[in-house]
């Protein structure tokens, strides 16, 4: 509990030794092979400063080096004990090194950790490994990042996907807007939230939840959601985004923005929490707590953005 709330954290990244992104999508390792690894190296480090003074403005320690890994059991063991020094209920894991991995981990902790299948869905095999990734691994919900998806993301070839999703009864998380941190990717094929239009139209049956509150797309986002009232947003992350947009916006107008708009019962909070010695973000969810009260939000509701939403999609019994 947090301030008398209950919290799941609808979106972390477990950070395994193995790659994290697996049969996720392509565009990183495209972009290398055109431009090779020298120049592409050379966009990480002239961003790097942006990183670290992301880093100072959070007081966030460094990420553990990746030759100080402890072992995927070790990191499972201090996210389980992280999460219940800060009084969190369960956290969804949305990637974690592919399907299978990930759904190994989620069965240490059964009763905090929740897994999300991570797979492209114009694989050949994407539907059979869906619903194995449900039926068969436990899984919980599909995670996409479309700007590492080269195909076009509204290809009605992959429809029958979005139909498993809706079989499966499982939320879809997908992350459009600016991708990574800086020096990320801020133009693609599948960077804009309308891509999700005539995806979100055709399949009402299925919950699509954009991430950042949009990701730098907040207008596009809005207006999604005003077409399709099967689209919700999650708060998950700094939300550093609002630093690269115009005008003076910040993370408690954007609270006030969807509440109006959406109302509560399509805002879900998540902090894209994943490395070590971090952890949990706690400052994102105590600075989040303190805009809604701010805002006048009442305890219902935002007991339902902290909680009751992510409950009622990843089918946690809140009341056990």
């Amino acid at each position: 509990m947090y301030q008398g709330f209950e919290v799941i954290d609808f979106h972390a990244h477990f950070p395994t030794n193995q790659p994290w992104f697996t049969e996720m999508g392509t565009t990183v390792q495209s972009y290398i092979a055109k431009v090779g690894e020298k120049r592409a190296a050379l966009v990480r480090e002239m961003s790097q400063p942006y990183g670290e003074q992301w880093r100072r403005m959070w007081d966030f320690p460094k990420p553990d080096p990746k030759e100080a890994h402890p072992g995927d059991e070790e990191q499972a063991r201090r996210w389980s004990e992280d999460l219940k020094a800060n009084g969190i209920r369960a956290i969804g894991f949305v990637t974690g090194g592919g399907n299978e991995h990930l759904s190994e981990i989620c069965s240490w902790y059964p009763d905090q950790f929740v897994g999300f299948a991570h797979h492209s869905p114009f694989l050949p095999d994407a539907v059979e490994k869906l619903d194995h990734a449900v039926r068969v691994l436990g899984l919980r919900g599909y995670k996409l990042l479309a700007p590492m998806i080269e195909e076009p993301i509204e290809d009605e070839s992959i429809w029958p996907v979005w139909e498993k999703c809706a079989e499966l009864d499982i939320p879809v998380l997908i992350h459009f807007g600016i991708q990574g941190g800086a020096g990320g990717i801020a133009w693609h094929e599948n960077i804009n939230p309308f891509k999700l239009h005539n995806i979100a139209k055709a399949f009402p049956d299925v919950t699509f939840v954009i991430p950042h509150f949009g990701c730098a797309w907040e207008r596009e986002t809005l207006q999604l959601c005003w077409a399709c009232p099967n689209v919700s947003v999650d708060t998950s992350g700094s939300l550093q985004w609002i630093r690269w947009v115009p005008g003076d916006v910040t993370v408690k107008y954007l609270y006030r923005k969807f509440y109006e708009t959406v109302g509560p019962s399509r805002i879900i909070f998540g902090t894209d929490s994943s490395w070590f010695p971090r952890g949990f973000a706690l400052r994102y969810l105590q600075d989040q707590v303190r805009d809604c009260l701010d805002l006048g939000m009442p305890d219902e509701h935002i007991q339902m953005i902290l909680a009751g939403n992510a409950a009622r999609l990843l089918k946690i019994d809140l009341s056990a």
